[in-house]
């Protein structure tokens, strides 16, 4: 049951001062070596693209996405397909990347299915419009999109439609915890209610309001107080009581463990699943903290494992 006064306190945000939120979110400021880290992904990225076999921009537009963008890079996504075991339709894991909703791209984060695959885990690698080209409500919207077309077409590419597992990693951890919040059936007569089985939520974040008041993102993100809202997980019931699991950098800044604890307090069963984890990694920091999920047993594909296993 949800600690009201526990999650009043989480919510309750440190300052008003509009610096602190700069510091606290600006991840590349604070790891000044990310350009290492995020090379090492692509090359991570590009060994696994070369081993193959995978699907490249297979495109997820319907007729409902914005004209202009229909056949935008943003609505595509790689399919990595995972290796049979006794005849058995795999599970599908699909990652969304973060970057603010404006930087970073699905080619960057192909080694998310380094491991899995050999493990029995289909993975598919979603892209969306950035900003500004997109708003923030709108890359919602298509990565919802992504994964009702991942459903529709289980059966053409091969995998079990009843087992669809979500995971992201920074504002894709938002992402994630909105795919949790969808009612399915009103976005689709088809979709069923409980379509996502389990996620996987890595440095997330679930209240927006401390995006809308750092001025380095807010220039590009243009979030209204509506926006934050309707787009905050935190502040709404989760769809289904499927398991959710967190995970944070030990060396995160701040307002990071905020987040994790504040997502922990709104949806306490979900975290609390005996097939979920709850993780504070040690050592890790915004740009090493995915690094386990490249490896059979990395903290992180082992979470994912655990919520596939139930």
């Amino acid at each position: 049951m949800t600690d009201p006064d526990l999650l009043a306190r989480l919510a309750s945000l440190p300052s008003q001062d509009p610096a602190f939120y700069d510091r606290e979110y600006n991840n590349r400021a604070n790891v000044p070596d990310n350009p290492a880290h995020l090379a090492r992904w692509a090359q991570w990225s590009a060994q696994v693209r070369a081993r193959g076999p995978y699907l490249a921009d297979l495109s997820y537009a319907g007729a409902d996405s914005r004209p202009d963008l229909r056949h935008a890079s943003g609505e595509t996504l790689d399919y990595f397909p995972a290796q049979r075991a006794n005849g058995a339709l795999p599970p599908l894991l699909v990652f969304v990347h973060g970057g603010y909703y404006r930087a970073l791209d699905k080619h960057d984060h192909s080694f998310v299915a380094g491991a899995l695959p050999a493990l029995g885990v289909s993975v598919a690698v979603v892209n969306y419009t950035l900003v500004p080209a997109a708003t923030v409500p709108e890359i919602v919207q298509q990565v919802l999109r992504s994964v009702a077309w991942l459903y529709r077409q289980a059966d053409r590419l091969g995998h079990d439609a009843q087992r669809l597992f979500v995971a992201g990693h920074s504002v894709g951890g938002h992402l994630v915890a909105m795919l949790m919040a969808a009612r399915w059936p009103q976005l689709g007569a088809d979709l069923p209610a409980g379509l996502i089985r389990g996620g996987l939520s890595v440095s997330g974040l679930y209240d927006l309001e401390p995006l809308r008041r750092a001025a380095f993102l807010q220039c590009d993100l243009k979030l209204s107080e509506a926006d934050v809202a309707r787009l905050s997980p935190a502040y709404m019931a989760p769809a289904d009581e499927a398991p959710l699991a967190i995970a944070v950098g030990e060396l995160e800044a701040a307002e990071y463990h905020r987040q994790h604890a504040l997502i922990r307090a709104a949806w306490p069963a979900k975290v609390a699943h005996p097939a979920a984890s709850d993780l504070v990694l040690p050592d890790c920091h915004h740009f090493n903290v995915l690094d386990s999920l490249a490896s059979a047993d990395g903290a992180l594909t082992q979470a994912v494992l655990r919520l596939v296993a139930r």
